[in-house]
């Protein structure tokens, strides 16, 4: 079945655009000039994903979402996935509309490549949760309830949204199930970290693309779109009460044993177990990865990086170990 795509711009051109690139590629299109004839079009028909314009006269695009949230809420329908069309680079726009509820952004004018590429991917994205959301709701809550086929391809799909890191979620997840193995946690509890880790960064899907893979040094406004993530990622992984425990690797993986990490600032023994070694391995594969701007760290200083944050930016236990693991691996193999 052709997914549904709703695109929202008061720009007949943009319109005409998108509708030619979007049919093209196999979806169905529906173009609209503003919001008010959304509002009209949504309660009589299905949208899989909306596209819409920031700037309109009368109804702008930030007023259109919060009256089709109010509206969703009021007839108990589910949300819209939304993403903003926009054509200026206002970090502010970014911040507010990604505090709506919008997905990401796509940059006016774009490429056809480009457009359809974004919303394929999206639209892919969307049914992996929904894939994970019903597994977990045709099982009990007990681990293997989870599919573990879909949670790697979500884990692949977040990957995916950074350009410099590949397969990031699956080695912070091995690493951290190896660092539990060592510290004493039982089969199940290793099976367990494992799959938090694997998930530690899916509120990324929440951070727009154009701030993941800029090359250079982030604003401080990026940042803050960044260290979002963390909240996010707990929003997204609570809906699965089956396994509570997942929302801990999402929020707090950046939490720093001394109290200045984020986004709660907890310290020490506050901070969950699990996240303080999944900060360990996140923190290892960060330095062991290609980035746009440097190679892989050498070993020698990715040690040294990890004696510096013992007891300040980590649990000296869990960093220990790390340090354990790596004295082992001669030959430097464990990295992207």
């Amino acid at each position: 079945m052709n997914e549904r795509v709703v695109v929202v711009d008061d720009d007949v051109i943009i319109l005409k655009q998108a509708n030619m690139i979007l049919t093209e590629a196999g979806f169905k299109v529906t173009c609209l000039k503003n919001g008010m004839l959304l509002m009209d079009y949504i309660k009589m028909n299905s949208v899989d994903i909306l596209l819409l314009d920031i700037r309109m006269p009368e109804m702008d695009g930030f007023e259109t979402i919060l009256a089709l949230r109010e509206w969703e809420k009021d007839n108990q329908h589910d949300a819209v996935p939304v993403i903003f069309l926009t054509a200026n680079e206002d970090a502010d726009s970014e911040a507010k509309g990604l505090s709506l509820g919008a997905m990401d952004f796509i940059r006016k004018p774009f490429s056809s490549e480009a457009l359809k590429i974004r919303v394929r991917n999206f639209l892919d994205l969307i049914m992996l949760q929904k894939d994970l959301h019903r597994e977990v709701q045709k099982k009990t809550a007990e681990l293997e309830s989870l599919s573990l086929h879909v949670v790697h391809t979500l884990a692949k799909t977040i990957d995916a949204k950074d350009a410099y890191t590949n397969g990031h979620s699956e080695r912070v997840a091995e690493y951290s199930k190896e660092i539990a193995r060592r510290y004493g946690y039982d089969e199940d509890r290793q099976e367990e970290i494992y799959m938090m880790g694997l998930l530690h960064d899916v509120g990324k899907i929440g951070v727009p693309d154009t701030v993941i893979n800029k090359p250079g040094r982030l604003t401080d406004e990026e940042f803050d779109l960044i260290k979002k993530h963390p909240m996010k990622g707990a929003e997204i992984l609570a809906t699965v009460s089956e396994m509570p425990k997942l929302v801990t690797g999402a929020r707090w993986h950046h939490e720093r044993f001394d109290g200045r990490g984020y986004p709660d600032g907890l310290k020490g023994e506050d901070i969950p177990e699990e996240a303080r070694i999944i900060a360990v391995a996140d923190a290892y594969d960060a330095m062991t990865s290609h980035r746009s701007y440097r190679d892989i760290i050498p070993q020698d200083h990715v040690k040294s990086e990890l004696e510096k944050g013992k007891g300040s930016q980590f649990d000296e236990r869990f960093a220990q170990i790390m340090l354990e693991m790596i004295a082992e691996d001669t030959e430097y193999t464990m990295h992207e």
